[in-house]
């Protein structure tokens, strides 16, 4: 027997924290069972875990990155006496979120298994170590794109303890490619430690010292160790920080195949103080998008030295963020093609929690933000930049337009009152948009009240219209008839099984067209559960295409947290669709013939894709999707063979077995939902072509 209840008081102690919660369902603590909460300053977490049971632990992770806190969990046998508790707690500090997790699962229904001997390397560790080895066996052979000094790697330095200083300058001795330099820039450090490390440090060719006599902050710094870089190619290193094994070998031939290039990034391992590997950082292709939420290129990035003299170098006044704003201006201009991703671990990230983002984290979220205002100024837009769903991300608002343009709503449906009725009055009652047509699309409703609904609204909403076409379910054939009569700017595909959870979505979807070259735009869904059901589509999931990350929480962030901005994607679901009328007269309707049903929006969207526009996904418009209810299901009979030849017919049409989704990284698998780190077996060399 034990008591019943448990109450955790967990208090940031500098900064807010974001607490994960894994649940035991049974089979283990996994990330489908975790509680990922809002960042905050305060919690206290109460939870039933029975009295009796084989299941003894709850896990906590405080928090996602190195920080201080207080952490305290007691039991109860009454909920009275934890009530008691509680108040206390409460009465005695600021504010507090509180969160009752419920009655938790009390008993196994998989037995954990005995480990027994040495435990397997983690996935990371596996993946880091193939990708070195396959780049030591890789075959090259320098040519003049790259002669004489090709890149210099500048470091500005602060009171660097020396091992950091010798694990850095280690680092680049051994990777044995000719033609780099490094360049240590000193802050004006008043380390004895520092200092004496300079003094130490014998001449060398290619590693040299730039001794500032005044702290000037990491852009002067960084700036004054520019000014002697001799290389046609510029890196930026921390002092803390370790290029990875064959990191030039890699970055060397990539610029080598591809020397129109004008950027080029890698992929970061994470390790701790000790240089041990605890994570990685797994990015995705080029995304403009993406950057104005969160800079998730940072670090290893390679310039091209005769751009960063045009732009001026860094900016003093961002700090904090100051490689952001380079990289903001660095890019404006530059064709996306040029910009490239070399999906390799070139980096080693030493996460101490000393940087001095994490310390002085409000300082440079403020920089970020008017860096981000001052780039879409200068390309004359009017922006505020607010907190995304990760409040120290980003979300661009850009300024109301005079007068928003008209949305043509077209919904498919038959029949089912209940679901046609709440997406009406959802549209009309609770959507904020001062300017939008309906058409309703029916393929043969013969329930009264539906057809009486369509009367009601005919005659109170000048807006309204529906139009009853008595045939064989074709969502495509029906969204055609709807983009046929539609009179707006742009036209909203909505299914019918849709719910408006909050006022501002259709605003925000069109908004997102003013990113350049978008033509489609899709929303975050969820299950009536709160689970996700739409965070993007994924093209080359199991062979064909897939949601990723269905089913978990609502507030999961995925990798860098990248659900918790604007993300560029390379197709979004046609529950809720919304197409620029440039992009619906450039690609035109949709393909009744090969995707009656399934698949007609992954056929559209690869279709505007490949065209040249740009499909956004957006965390900020909001909806649930109780997917298929009006539908059923493709699992018997004639659905069945249906539902098979249209994805041979998306196999044949768009090869998607084999294509390279840029939303993913290479590293990650296609057969599931929740991607995997997969251990590589070749090295993926980008290429402009």
């Amino acid at each position: 027997m034990r008591k019943k209840l448990v109450v955790i008081h967990v208090a940031a102690t500098s900064e807010p924290i974001d607490p994960k919660l894994y649940i035991n369902r049974g089979y283990g603590f996994r990330e489908k069972d975790t509680v990922s909460l809002p960042e905050g300053s305060r919690f206290v977490i109460t939870a039933d875990i029975g009295s009796v049971g084989s299941i003894c632990a709850l896990r906590a992770d405080p928090a996602s990155f190195p920080t201080s806190f207080k952490f305290a969990a007691r039991a109860f046998a009454s909920e009275k006496a934890a009530e008691r508790y509680i108040a206390t707690l409460l009465r005695s500090e600021g504010q507090t979120k509180r969160i009752d997790l419920g009655r938790l699962p009390q008993y196994w229904l998989k037995l954990p298994r005995l480990r027994l001997g040495r435990r397997a390397p983690s996935l990371t560790i596996q993946y880091a170590e193939a990708s070195y080895r396959l780049a030591s066996e890789l075959e090259t052979a320098p040519t003049p794109a790259t002669a004489g000094t090709w890149l210099s790697v500048v470091v500005p330095v602060y009171n660097a303890p020396p091992r950091y200083l010798d694990d850095l300058v280690k680092s680049f001795e051994t990777q044995g490619e000719t033609g780099a330099e490094l360049i240590l820039s000193d802050d004006g450090s008043t380390s004895p430690e520092t200092r004496q490390w300079y003094q130490s440090q014998q001449s060398k060719d290619n590693v040299r010292l730039v001794l500032n006599e005044r702290n000037g902050g990491i852009a002067a710094a960084t700036n004054a160790g520019l000014s002697h870089a001799e290389g046609q190619w510029i890196a930026f290193l921390d002092h803390d920080d370790v290029i990875a094994p064959h990191a030039f070998k890699l970055i060397r031939h990539t610029l080598e195949q591809n020397p129109d290039a004008n950027f080029l990034y890698t992929d970061e391992l994470v390790v701790d103080d000790t240089l041990r590997p605890t994570g990685v950082m797994l990015k995705p292709a080029y995304d403009s998008v993406l950057l104005t939420g969160l800079n998730y290129i940072n670090h290893f990035s390679i310039y091209r030295h005769s751009r960063l003299r045009e732009i001026g170098y860094l900016r003093t006044g961002y700090d904090g963020s100051q490689d952001y704003d380079l990289l903001l201006r660095y890019m404006e201009g530059v064709p996306e093609e040029s910009i490239l991703h070399l999906p390799y671990p070139a980096y080693w990230w030493r996460r101490n929690g000393k940087t001095y983002s994490r310390q002085f984290m409000d300082a440079a979220t403020a920089n970020a933000r008017k860096a981000l205002t001052e780039r879409f100024a200068r390309q004359r837009q009017t922006v505020s930049v607010d907190g995304a769903l990760t409040k120290t991300l980003h979300r661009v608002v850009f300024d109301a337009p005079h007068e928003w343009p008209k949305i043509s709503v077209i919904i498919p449906s038959k029949d089912n009152f209940d679901l046609i009725s709440r997406i009406l009055g959802d549209l009309f009652e609770k959507t904020d948009y001062p300017n939008f047509e309906v058409l309703v699309v029916d393929n043969g409703s013969a329930d009264q009240a539906v057809l009486d609904l369509y009367e009601h609204y005919r005659k109170i909403q000048p807006r309204f219209s529906a139009v009853i076409n008595r045939e064989t379910f074709n969502f495509s054939r029906s969204v055609n008839r709807g983009l046929n009569a539609a009179t707006g700017e742009h036209c909203l595909i909505l299914n019918n099984d849709v719910e408006v959870i909050e006022p501002g979505w259709l605003k925000e979807m069109v908004s997102c067209l003013a990113y350049d070259r978008t033509g489609i735009v899709g929303a975050k869904l969820l299950f009536s559960n709160d689970k996700m059901q739409h965070a993007g589509v994924v093209i080359g999931f199991g062979g064909l295409a897939g949601h990723w990350y269905l089913n978990k929480p609502k507030e999961f962030g995925g990798p860098m947290n990248r659900l918790h901005v604007r993300n560029t994607m390379t197709c979004v679901t046609g529950a809720v669709m919304l197409i620029s009328g440039d992009c619906l007269r450039n690609i035109g309707l949709f393909d009744e013939e090969n995707f009656a049903v399934a698949y007609n929006d992954v056929d559209y969207c690869l279709r505007a894709h490949k065209a040249g526009y740009r499909i956004i996904w957006t965390p900020f418009a909001c909806l649930y999707h109780h997917e298929s209810l009006s539908r059923g299901s493709d699992k018997s009979g004639e659905r069945k063979k249906r539902f098979e030849q249209e994805k041979q017919n998306l196999r044949r049409l768009h090869a998607t077995q084999g294509f390279i989704d840029r939303a993913l990284n290479p590293a990650y698998g296609r057969d599931k939902s929740d991607p995997k780190i997969v251990v590589p077996t070749r090295l993926h060399i980008p290429s402009m072509s």
